[in-house]
């Protein structure tokens, strides 16, 4: 059987390559603007001419775009699209948290992406069980691109869940926050509670804040 290749026909054209930049939202993977048509050389002069900007090995943004207000979460959102914000990072994304976690915390599938590394910038996987791990997601357009990053009652649940790795002070923290601004109901909560089977660790603490 004969074997058939697909090619994209690249151009050298550097107004159609920042176009495909700006279509994407003004950053792109290598992969990705190779399968754009962005010939190689193109891309490595618009780099050396300081129409692009290098965030990570091998993601590149457009220098004229405006700057990142999540910088951390947009690179790692375009280099494991796959992966979801979780914990103490989807708590900081939500608002709903003191803390400042020193590397993004990123959930992704247990038995799936075990080759997964990110050092740029600083990522802590974690490996959720496959049969509950979509729920809960949201997606979120931040910089340009989409992130996908755990709901607040589905995070507060995960921390709880997490509290010998991350400490009981953070979801307590966090739960007096999301209930006293109204991010989420106790009704919502438990419901992720019982999927994730923590209810009953939870519920003292959620008849405390009601």
């Amino acid at each position: 059987m004969a074997l058939i290749l697909s090619t994209v026909r690249q151009t050298r054209d550097f107004h159609a390559a920042m176009a495909t930049f700006r279509r994407h939202g003004g950053v792109l993977k290598t992969s990705q603007a190779l399968a754009g048509g962005i010939h190689p050389e193109t891309l490595y002069q618009l780099l050396k001419d300081g129409e692009l900007t290098r965030l990570a090995r091998g993601l590149y943004r457009l220098s004229s775009a405006r700057e990142f207000t999540n910088p951390d979460l947009a690179v790692v959102a375009a280099k494991a699209p796959g992966g979801v914000v979780c914990l103490v990072s989807a708590l900081a994304f939500h608002g709903i948290t003191t803390q400042i976690p020193r590397a993004v915390q990123l959930a992704v599938p247990r038995g799936r992406y075990a080759g997964l590394q990110l050092r740029t910038p600083p990522v802590k996987i974690y490996r959720f069980d496959p049969p509950t791990f979509d729920q809960g997601i949201e997606v979120h357009k931040i910089d340009g691109g989409t992130t996908r990053v755990y709901s607040v009652a589905r995070t507060l649940v995960d921390c709880f869940k997490y509290r010998n790795k991350i400490g009981l002070d953070i979801p307590l923290e966090a739960l007096r926050f999301a209930r006293s601004r109204k991010r989420t109901s106790n009704r919502e909560i438990l419901q992720f509670a019982r999927l994730l089977r923590q209810d009953r660790v939870m519920a003292p603490y959620l008849e405390s804040v009601t």
